[in-house]
């Protein structure tokens, strides 16, 4: 399983992005992918996560500004990010996890977002 990871920049505090993972390769029918993001000097966070076809999770920080969806045809993942805050500066990686136990675990390359003016 290979995920290519887009839609990283710079955007000023307030502004909207939306990052795309695209996976390809051998891709069970059922599956979590998710967003996780590493600012510097911090630990990594797990920012949003899709479980099959609805059921998501988000981290307290991006609730109700950042929003998971994916297109299983394409098996693309998003993440639409509004009213960024400079705080959600890190570089952010796409993530696959499949199986009976969830132990496939795949990643994707990062893509930096960076919320500046």
């Amino acid at each position: 399983v290979q995920l290519q990871a887009s839609g990283g920049g710079l955007v000023q505090p307030g502004g909207s992005l939306r990052l795309s993972c695209a996976a390809s390769g051998s891709i069970f029918r059922l599956n979590a992918m998710g967003w996780y993001r590493q600012a510097p000097g911090k630990q990594p966070e797990l920012v949003a996560v899709i479980i099959g076809d609805t059921t998501t999770n988000y981290a307290d920080s991006v609730q109700g500004r950042f929003t998971i969806s994916r297109d299983n045809a394409k098996n693309t993942v998003y993440l639409q990010m509004n009213s960024l805050k400079p705080e959600d500066t890190a570089v952010y990686y796409c993530n696959l996890r499949q199986g009976s136990t969830w132990s496939y675990d795949y990643w994707g390359q990062g893509t930096l977002v960076t919320v500046s003016s």
